[in-house]
């Protein structure tokens, strides 16, 4: 499983991603969460897309420009220290089949 988590310059997008990979990992999960910004979101071949709360502006946009399901982060993305509470998000919006791109 491939996640990427965009923000405005992949700065605060790197400790979601590097928190998400340790929850992962200590599931038992062989997931790769990595950063990046709204442009390495188009045409890219991750699984999911977490788009930072302060671009959901941008969420129709980044939908439209990628091939995987995009989903908003919660406003508190940035106080789950342990990426618990986003693996949980993660995880659900997998099982549940997240629209893909362009729907709601």
């Amino acid at each position: 499983m491939r996640i990427l988590v965009v923000c405005g310059a992949g700065a605060s997008s790197t400790f979601v991603a590097q928190r998400l990979r340790r929850a992962a990992e200590t599931a038992g999960l062989a997931w790769d969460a990595s950063a990046g910004t709204e442009g390495s979101a188009s045409d890219s071949d991750h699984d999911l897309i977490l788009v930072g709360p302060h671009l959901a502006d941008r969420l129709d946009a980044i939908r439209e420009n990628s091939n995987a399901p995009v989903a908003i982060l919660p406003d508190d993305v940035f106080s789950d220290l342990d990426g618990s509470r986003t693996l949980v998000l993660a995880r659900s919006l997998l099982a549940a089949g997240e629209t893909p791109k362009g729907t709601s």
